[in-house]
């Protein structure tokens, strides 16, 4: 795995979720400079699944490739759902589940790390 654009995900997905958490205790509706953070994040995640893909396929490591697959898909549909949740919520509980929905990424950036690291 790219260890650096693991990092990279992870102070990006804290950064929106900081910013969402800000949203929600001013109990105000998540925004296009949220959602533009969300959507960096996202793009990164899908550099991070070919990225993960291409270097499965190109190593001899003992890793579980349906586990470590499994875990870059689940990454990429986290923030989509928590995104969709959060306009469809017209309080501030909608910048409360994108938060949550950011907070995830964290943690399944570091168990593909584990993974991959084994």
């Amino acid at each position: 795995m790219y260890e650096p654009l693991t990092w990279v995900l992870v102070a990006l997905s804290l950064a929106a979720m900081a910013f969402a958490l800000v949203l929600a205790a001013l109990d105000r509706r998540i925004n296009w400079p949220l959602l533009g953070v969300v959507g960096a994040v996202e793009v990164a995640l899908v550099a991070q699944l070919v990225v993960g893909i291409v270097q499965l396929v190109g190593s001899d490591r003992d890793v579980s490739g349906v586990l470590f697959i499994g875990y870059l898909v689940a990454s990429l549909i986290v923030l989509p759902i928590g995104a969709l949740w959060a306009l469809a919520e017209s309080s501030r509980w909608g910048a409360g589940a994108l938060a949550i929905a950011c907070l995830v990424i964290p943690a399944l950036e570091l168990r593909i790390y584990e993974v991959w690291t084994g």
